[in-house]
Formats: structure tokens, C-alpha cells, sequence
């Protein structure tokens, strides 16, 4: 049966028999499991919240590290992650087959708490050599996606590896969505204001040590939450070698499975326009709203409506399908961008009402293409759910992909705009080129990423195979 529809009939070539087979809306879902699960996003949230919103920012404001080098010192560690992510995902699938869980990998991804405050505890004569502070920092952020992605992905995999039908995943994932928004929120909130100016590294140790322990409290909890709802299976052991070596998984899926071909292409696109606006929200508030603080309020709006929207476009889908709210989401993502270029001239009520509309959208662009992985999963030919971690392997390293790729790109910005660099504590005058670099980087170049994102996404065509009427 058509978990969407409840029709009997087969979805068009006959594509997808478990994605139809496994109905149900996820209300059998017990919900204090739910709740556990859902909360171990809240560190994950903060994980992929303040590296993308402070460590250019700490780079170049902190430690005097040129924004090219300070890119660079981004990106590499993230380029590390196009291949550690599928090979995490095939070392969780090997995991579930042997042993009938994940939680042995989940669970050692929760020693990333350290890895996070190394990242900003610079010694000080490293500190004091720009490219050693790049380095050091690179390093530990090399360590850190490390642990993450053991967390991460078999965390993602939990909505798949569910007997649950096509509104049950989007269900999960939004209490799911609703949690990691709390995250985001901690993180984006409190980091800048721990953080302060970016007057010493102290400040930012302080503020790492507050939210790696955040951070490692909800992972734990999150662990509990998965045990709760995939209750260990009898080892099988046969799909342990049955795909081969991961990377060559990652062309297996992409090449067999075209809706998520679609939707990992998307997504990175995505992915990289998002982080590049959490890049740039420290440059926007202090240069064209000469408004340091006010980072804090621009993430809280960016972030903040997640909590309340999150459940309507949940609302939203179950009528007009998962599709049709992702491109609304993107289109109105786009023209909210254009909207900042308007910046301190139209007073400060402008910024915050189009970040508003940022922080709407971005429930959204959060919510559907998560909750539409699992539906590609299902709908695959033949059984994939033995290999579920290696799609979610190839999804995380393209999440990963975008969030290096939008802060560098936003560096590569500052640049050509000639932004120059200072250590703690000093006073820099930007130049003019400086300033149009800061603000098209921020506002121009993030429309034009999620209106490609949108061109891409409307050749998916799997949703409106799953929500096809009865009979048509």
C-alpha cells in the first residue's frame, strides 16, 4: 500500500515497494523515545552552529590570519570529509549487520567535546604566528568533523532504519528539526556573547568550554533515544561485504538512485548558502550596521521562528507534499537575502524583518530535504535499507562540502574586496572595496546560490510519485 496515499496500486516502474510497504504516520512512534532522540540534535546543533558563525571571524579578527589563508584553513578539513563521511557510513552499516546496532560508533562520537575547545585554545606563541594558528586550527577541526560524522551518521540514520511511511519520517525529523533549532539557538546566541569582540582567545576557550559541555550532555541523551527506538536486531553479518569499499558505495547510490542524485545536488547548494550567511553574519553586523553586538540578535531572528514554524510547514506538507514547500522555502530564502542589501540605510528594522523571513525558510530547508532522504532510501530498486549508512555517509559529507564551501567562498569575497586582517584588540579602518565585498558577499551571493539550489531541486521528481492521488 502507498504509505502517502493509501492507494493499492504500485508507484510508477514499480520503484519503490518498501518506501509503499512501510505505512504508517509515525504517531505508533512512542513519544518519550522520540523526545530522547530528538534531543541528541541540541548538541549537534551546536556543533554546526559555531564553527561556521566564529571561526573565520576568530581567524581573521583574533588572530590576524589573512582571509585567504584563513579559507584555506576551513575548507581542507572539510575536504577531508568528502571521503571520512562515506566511510563512516559504511563502517555503520557494517556495525548494524554485526552486532545488529549503531550505538557503538554513535557513542564514541560523543568525545568530541574536546576536539571543540581545542579548536579555539590557541597557545599563545602559536597565536602569535598567523599561519601556526591557521594550522593549529585546521588540525583540531580535522579531529573534530572526525568525531562528529562517527555521530552524526548513524544518528541520521535512525528516521531510515524505521518501519515507518512517508509523513512518519517527516514527523521524526521535525521534533528532530525542533531540537537541533534549540542548538542552533544556544550556540548562535550564546557564542558571540561569551565570545564578546573577539578581544582575546581566552574569551572564546571560555566559550567553548560552556558549549562542549552543552554539547556532550544532549549526545549522550541522543544515544539513549536511538537505543530506545531501534532495539538492537540479531546480527545478520551479510551485508557487511556485499557493497565494497566506500567510495565506491558513494558511486553506487549516486549513480542508481537519481531523486537522491537530485537532492544531494541541491542540498550542497543549500547547505553552502546557509553557511555562508552564519560566515557572514559577524562582518554584516559590526561593518554595515556598525553594530557589533548585534550578531546575537540576527542569529537569535535567523534561528528563533525554526521553533515556531517548524511544526506548521510539518502541517503544511501533509497537504501540499514535501517538494512544493522546499521551493517555496528556497524562493523566499532568496529574495529575504536581497532584502539585507539594503543594510543600515533603511535603520535596523529591515535586517532583522528579512532575517526573520531567513529564519522561516530555513525551518524549512532543514526539515524537507532531511526528511526526504529516507524517501529516496525506500524508494531505491531493490532492498537498501542494509546500506542506509551509506547514504547518509554521502549526505553528511555533501552537508560538510556546503559548510566549508559557503565560509570560503565568503573569504574568498573579503579578498578580492582587499578586507584587511587584525589581532586582538586592534582597531582596523576597511576600505571601500572592503565594505561592497562585506555586503554583496553577504546579500547577492546567497540569492544567486539558493536560486540555483531552486533550479536544481524542481527536477525532482519522486515526491509527487509518492503523493499521486489514487487512481491517477
Amino acid at each position: 500500500m502507498n504509505a502517502a496515499t493509501g492507494s493499492e496500486a504500485p508507484l510508477p516502474d514499480e520503484r519503490a515497494p518498501a518506501a509503499v510497504a512501510d505505512a504508517g504516520d509515525g504517531a505508533e512512534v512512542p513519544r518519550p523515545a522520540l523526545v530522547r532522540y530528538a534531543l541528541g540534535s541540541a548538541g549537534m546543533g551546536v556543533y554546526v552552529t559555531v564553527p561556521g558563525l566564529l571561526l573565520l571571524y576568530f581567524l581573521t579578527d583574533t588572530l590576524g590570519v589573512t582571509p585567504w589563508l584563513a579559507g584555506l584553513a576551513l575548507l581542507v578539513p572539510k575536504a577531508v570529509d568528502i571521503v571520512l563521511h562515506p566511510y563512516v557510513g559504511s563502517l555503520s552499516d557494517r556495525e548494524r549487520a554485526r552486532r545488529g546496532t549503531r550505538l557503538r560508533l554513535l557513542t564514541a562520537g560523543c568525545a568530541l567535546a574536546p576536539a571543540f575547545v581545542a579548536l579555539f585554545a590557541v597557545p599563545g606563541p602559536v597565536a602569535d604566528r598567523p599561519w601556526a594558528a591557521a594550522l593549529w586550527v585546521a588540525a583540531w577541526f580535522v579531529v573534530a568533523n572526525a568525531l562528529f560524522a562517527a555521530y552524526q551518521v548513524p544518528y541520521l540514520a535512525t528516521p531510515t532504519d524505521m518501519e515507518i511511511g512517508y509523513h512518519g519520517r517527516t514527523r521524526v525529523l521535525s521534533f528532530r528539526m525542533v531540537v537541533l533549532t534549540v542548538g542552533i539557538l544556544v550556540g548562535g546566541a550564546l557564542a558571540p556573547l561569551l565570545a564578546g569582540e573577539g578581544d582575546s582567545v581566552g574569551r572564546y576557550v571560555v566559550m567553548a568550554l560552556a558549549l562542549g559541555a552543552f554539547t556532550v550532555v544532549f549526545q549522550y541523551v541522543g544515544v539513549g533515544g536511538v537505543r530506545d527506538l531501534l532495539p538492537a536486531l540479531a546480527p545478520t553479518g551479510k551485508a557487511v561485504d556485499r557493497h565494497g569499499p566506500a567510495l565506491a558505495q558513494v558511486r553506487d547510490v549516486l549513480r542508481r538512485n537519481r531523486p537522491f542524485r537530485v537532492l544531494v545536488s541541491c542540498y550542497l547548494l543549500v547547505s553552502t548558502t546557509t553557511h555562508l550567511v552564519l560566515a557572514g553574519l559577524p562582518y554584516y553586523a559590526r561593518h554595515e550596521l556598525d553594530r557589533p553586538g548585534f550578531t546575537t540578535v540576527l542569529m537569535a531572528a535567523f534561528v528563533a521562528p525554526a521553533l515556531l514554524t517548524t511544526p506548521l510547514w510539518f502541517r503544511l506538507s501533509r497537504t501540499w507534499g514535501k517538494q512544493r514547500c522546499l521551493l517555496l522555502c528556497q524562493g523566499f530564502f532568496a529574495a529575504g537575502a536581497l532584502g539585507l542589501a539594503a543594510g543600515k540605510a533603511a535603520g535596523l528594522v529591515v535586517p532583522v524583518l528579512c532575517t526573520l523571513v531567513l529564519g522561516v525558510c530555513f525551518a524549512g530547508l532543514q526539515l524537507f530535504p532531511f526528511s526526504m532522504v529516507p524517501d529516496t532510501v525506500r524508494a531505491a530498486d531493490g532492498d537498501e535499507t542494509g546500506r542506509t549508512g551509506a547514504y547518509t555517509g554521502v549526505w553528511t559529507a555533501t552537508e560538510a562540502t556546503g559548510a566549508a564551501a559557503g565560509p570560503y567562498l565568503y573569504s574568498a569575497a573579503l579578498a578580492l574586496g582587499g578586507y584587511a586582517a587584525a589581532r586582538a584588540g586592534e582597531e582596523v579602518t576597511q576600505s571601500g572595496g572592503a565594505h561592497t565585498a562585506i555586503l554583496l558577499g553577504f546579500t547577492l551571493l546567497p540569492a544567486l546560490l539558493m536560486a540555483a539550489a531552486l533550479a536544481v531541486q524542481s527536477r525532482y521528481r519522486l515526491d509527487a510519485e509518492l503523493t499521486r492521488p489514487k487512481g491517477v
